[in-house]
């Protein structure tokens, strides 16, 4: 190969697929040992680690994405793709608005909160206890007047995918699959944010970044995952829409109007004669 091919070679190098007439090896396997041999949380895992996880790690991956496939029409995102099909784009184009809308606001508490945990367990390992490094954090916070990332729900009392998670991370830590020490420190933050008069629960984001935490992936891939799951969500939504003759919805129904807060109605000045010439 000449010097000047090699560099187009390389231009897009990558240890991720590799494609050759007639071959497709994903992380050095052939895809005709991988249909069939693995599922797709497992598949996932390959594409973004290198390398297969094993059966309990495949397990607890795949219980963050089933819980974070949907969350109904008043999230932002479903709507978006709702609205976006309702305009007849097609069903990756309506997907695609809907992820497109998931940001730090909407769709960046797990990996927010991960990063929240990585603060806690650096404390613990300079010699702080888990009580003392989550009430300086909340300490912080509230400083800051700054909501912590993974908890407390402005739908949801408790939410309801905070429990099945968390139990099969505590399981996963008592087998020995995971070591907890980022366990220890999600349970500790929950807890002093339950002290005050209104005690504020862990919810879905903040027990997928405990398990994702625990399985070593970075905060960066908590966001993508999420990304993912929830692309299944806008998918149902976005065909469900197709499916609806109604054209062109809007964010409310025809029969209200937004408010508006605007200028009292007015009129342009009366022009005199001569306005407008010398």
């Amino acid at each position: 190969m000449s010097d000047k091919a090699q560099q187009a070679a390389d231009w897009w190098g990558t240890s991720i697929t590799d494609i050759r007439p007639g071959e497709i090896r994903l992380r050095g396997y052939p895809i005709e040992e991988l249909i069939g041999g693995v599922s797709f949380p497992q598949m996932i895992w390959l594409m973004v680690n290198g390398e297969l996880p094993t059966e309990d790690e495949a397990r607890l991956l795949e219980l963050t994405l089933v819980a974070a496939v949907d969350h109904g029409s008043q999230a932002p995102s479903i709507a978006a793709a709702r609205m976006a099909a309702s305009c007849g784009l097609a069903l990756n184009n309506a997907i695609a608005t809907g992820v497109n809308l998931l940001g730090d606001v909407h769709g960046g508490a797990g990996q927010q909160c991960m990063e929240v945990l990585h603060q806690l367990k650096t404390s613990v390992d300079q010699g702080e206890s888990p009580t003392a490094a989550a009430r300086a954090l909340v300490a912080e916070y509230k400083e800051r007047k700054a909501f912590i990332p993974g908890f407390g729900h402005r739908f949801h009392p408790l939410d309801p995918r905070r429990d099945p998670l968390m139990h099969a991370i505590e399981r996963a830590a008592r087998d020995g699959i995971v070591e907890g020490h980022y366990l220890e420190v999600a349970l500790a933050l929950e807890s002093v944010l339950a002290e005050g008069s209104k005690p504020i629960p862990m919810n879905v984001d903040g027990a997928t970044a405990t398990i994702y935490a625990e399985l070593g992936l970075a905060p960066e891939l908590a966001r993508g995952l999420f990304v993912l799951s929830r692309s299944v969500g806008l998918l149902a939504h976005a065909r469900e829409q197709q499916l609806d003759p109604t054209r062109i919805k809007g964010p409310l129904p025809k029969s209200i109007t937004p408010t508006y807060t605007g200028a009292p109605p007015r009129s342009l000045p009366e022009a005199s004669p001569t306005d407008g010439h010398p």
